[in-house]
This record gives structure tokens, C-alpha cells and sequence, in this order.
């Protein structure tokens, strides 16, 4: 029992989270939709956009190319949080900012092009590959997100120490910098 509570006590919400059913659902659900959305625009949706006028062909392009690239996103960091359940990859490395997921660009807006010439079938995944990355990215801010903030990881106050550290010696002083020169 003594072991059983010490293991519980050393378990992050990421190890909690990892090893809960709601990982593997996410897991499950957004592979399978990588594998769908993979099969369609290789299948179906190469036939679909070849029939599209120019507007909603240079539309399904983009998003074709900006949704492959979200999914390979959502699926590495998926793959990620599994190394980390299965001891392949440490905590503290999956929480380093070279693998963490954001939304840096607005999402594709769906309802936007309904009408407009794009197929049913690719907005459909347009539209549940949209919520999948939205999940992951708040999933990565709640097991991460305390763990950089504590750490103090922050650009801003790293810049303002900087500038701190050059007027405490002089850097500012345009006559320091000229005798310097000198």
C-alpha cells in the first residue's frame, strides 16, 4: 500500500493524463482521423479537386496543405505523449518548447466556405481536424503550460534583465560608450 501511494504521490498530470482513458481516446480518435483525412485527399478528394473552379481549387489547395500540416502536428505530439507513457521519452524533454503544439494561425473558418464549391466531405474534415488541433493545443497548455511558467521561461522578463544588465554597465551612456571608443 506504502508503494502504491508513493508512485501516486512522484505521478504528474501527465502521467495521469497519459494513462488515462482520455489519452487513449484522443490517441485513437485523432489517428484515425489522420489515416481518414489521409485516404480522402489521396482518393476522393484528388478527384473532387480536380473538378473544382479556380477559386475553391486554389481554397482546397491551401487547406489541403495547411490541414496535413496540422494533423502531422497533432499526430507527432500524440505520438509524443505516448513515448512519455511508455517510458521512451522523458517528461522534462516532451515540455521543451521545440515540442510543444500552439495554434500560431487562425483556424480554417468552415462555415466561411459552406456554399462556395469546396466538397462536403473535405470540410467535414476540415472542420473535425480543426477541433482535434484545438484539443491538443489545450491539452499541451494544461500539461505543460505551469511547467514553463515555472521555470520562469519568459522572454519578456529575460529581455528586461538584459537591458537591466547593459544600462547597469554603461551600455546607455553615451559618453561611456565614446570614451570606450577611444
Amino acid at each position: 500500500m506504502a508503494a502504491e501511494q508513493s508512485q501516486g504521490e512522484g505521478m504528474s498530470m501527465s502521467d495521469g493524463f497519459t494513462g488515462g482513458k482520455l489519452f487513449d481516446t484522443v490517441f485513437t480518435r485523432g489517428m484515425a482521423l489522420v489515416e481518414e483525412t489521409a485516404t480522402y485527399l489521396d482518393g476522393p478528394g484528388r478527384e473532387h479537386a480536380k473538378t473544382l473552379e479556380r477559386e475553391p481549387g486554389l481554397t482546397y489547395a491551401a487547406w489541403s496543405m495547411e490541414l496535413t500540416t496540422r494533423l502531422m502536428q497533432a499526430a507527432s505530439w500524440l505520438v509524443m505523449q505516448k513515448a512519455v507513457r511508455d517510458g521512451e521519452m522523458k517528461r522534462d524533454d516532451a515540455a521543451a518548447k521545440k515540442y510543444r503544439i500552439r495554434r500560431e494561425d487562425p483556424p480554417l473558418d468552415v462555415k466561411a466556405q459552406e456554399g462556395r464549391g469546396l466538397p462536403a466531405r473535405f470540410l467535414e474534415l476540415v472542420d473535425r481536424s480543426e477541433a482535434l488541433f484545438e484539443q491538443i493545443c489545450r491539452l499541451d497548455e494544461a500539461l505543460y503550460g505551469a511547467q514553463a511558467k515555472a521555470s520562469g521561461a519568459n522572454p519578456v522578463s529575460e529581455q528586461i534583465a538584459q537591458l537591466q544588465k547593459a544600462a547597469e554597465t554603461g551600455a546607455f551612456d553615451p559618453l561611456m560608450v565614446w570614451n570606450r571608443g577611444r
